[in-house]
């Protein structure tokens, strides 16, 4: 039987608050005395900091005071020795893992706090989106000291996260007023200005009983976030003329769907943290009240297939799995995590984590989709902190997960067989 231990070095407990934990990233680094493909535990604070730890030995390897002039949000690798991070000081900063005494560049384009970071690594973009509703392509192929050549992609109101699949073929948007947003056959080199996307139909998300049912409307469909021209979003006809001049399957053709929530009908609800499972058959949603009293935990299929009528939506996502969490640390954004292959979840629970599953045996998602929407397994609890745990994360490379909480003590955990 697996046994989870807590497994920690007293070095790992901050002043500041821990913003998040992100990419544990494999690297071949010697310059930190660490072996080849050695993982390094990046870690975003409140404040200005960023910090790197070895998660093997446990030991502080580097500490980036001053990597932004506020607090940073967002920790991303682009390959095994560059990362990006982001600030609420609306800029991005570019690191190379064998001189860190001094940024690559910083990257000026958005105009309020930079919270996602995510990264193409077919055309090498880097992709960002903010509180100021923007998406942003960075041309990191021709990046210099001054910057980089960007771009503006897309724009809705109340951004919260942004994600790519692992194919890069989508892009989806969650929005505080509780808007999913998906872009389909994605491509970044063309720019979305207003109404030159097809909006494909705002919609509740599908549930088993409907499921073979049309598309309907979503309560919420007036005043969708997205921007849209004077005529409003385009007609079927004009969808349907857009398909054929395309082949079909027009590139950039946006979806708008409210994710059905248990216990959320009729209040509304705010997405808070967004993930992606790494085989892109599912995406993770952390969603919280309006009135911040009840917080859930939901998971979403991604439904493939042939549309029934050319201008309806290719994919559409239906709630498999759920449970309600603890709603400890109203007002904080908790951000969960799949693990490298897919079978569970880590999820903020109170001053631990939580290791959920989609059965009790850890299955594969698609050997247990069930009928109807069913609960979450709880695999085992872990409590470690003294104070409202904001973030979690797997190693990629290692059975070890990493947990981090709003008084800034970082822990670590692996498996005791």
């Amino acid at each position: 039987m697996l046994e989870l231990c807590f497994c920690e070095s007293g070095d790992w407990k901050f002043v500041e608050r821990v913003r998040a934990l992100y990419s544990f990233i494999r690297c071949k680094c010697q310059r930190f005395v660490l072996p080849p493909c050695r993982s390094v535990l990046t870690v975003a604070c409140e404040q200005t900091e960023v910090l790197l730890f070895d998660p093997i030995s446990s030991k502080h390897i580097k500490t980036l005071s001053e990597a932004h002039e506020d607090c940073v949000n967002n920790i991303r690798f682009l390959d095994n020795r560059l990362f990006a991070t982001c600030s609420d000081d609306t800029t991005i900063a570019l690191w190379d893992l064998r001189k860190l005494n001094t940024k690559v560049c910083t990257l000026h384009g958005h105009t309020s706090w930079v919270k996602n970071i995510e990264y193409d690594t077919n055309t090498r973009l880097l992709v960002t989106s903010g509180f100021d509703g923007n998406v942003i392509i960075w041309d990191t192929n021709r990046c210099t000291e001054d910057g980089c050549p960007h771009k503006k992609f897309f724009h809705t109101r109340f951004l919260m996260r942004m994600r790519l699949t692992p194919d890069c073929s989508k892009m989806l948007i969650s929005t505080s007023s509780g808007y999913l947003l998906i872009l389909h056959d994605l491509d970044l080199n063309k720019t979305l200005e207003v109404g030159s996307y097809p909006i494909l139909r705002a919609r509740r998300t599908a549930s088993s009983s409907d499921i073979t049912s049309s598309s309907l409307s979503s309560p919420r469909a007036v005043g969708s976030p997205c921007h849209q021209n004077d005529s409003g979003p385009l007609s079927e006809k004009q969808m349907s003329r857009s398909s054929q001049r395309e082949g079909g399957s027009p590139r950039n053709s946006l979806e708008v769907l409210t994710p059905e929530v248990p216990g959320e009908r009729d209040r509304g609800n705010c997405i808070t943290s967004l993930q992606l499972h790494p085989k892109g058959w599912a995406t993770l949603l952390r969603c919280s009240s309006n009135t911040d009293d009840q917080e859930w935990t939901c998971v979403y299929e991604f439904q493939e297939g042939a549309p029934v009528r050319p201008v309806s939506p290719r994919c559409s996502l239906r709630l498999t799995h759920c449970i309600e969490e603890a709603n400890v640390g109203r007002g904080y954004i908790k951000e969960l995590c799949f693990s490298p292959d897919g079978r569970m979840i880590s999820s903020p629970h109170g001053f631990g984590i939580r290791l959920l599953g989609f059965d009790a045996h850890c299955s594969e998602l698609v050997d247990c989709l069930p009928k109807e929407a069913g609960p979450l397994k709880e695999i085992r609890c872990l409590y470690s902190h003294n104070d409202v745990v904001l973030t979690t994360k797997f190693s990629p490379t290692h059975c070890q997960i990493a947990s981090g909480c709003l008084s800034g003590r970082v822990s670590l955990y692996q498996p005791k067989f």
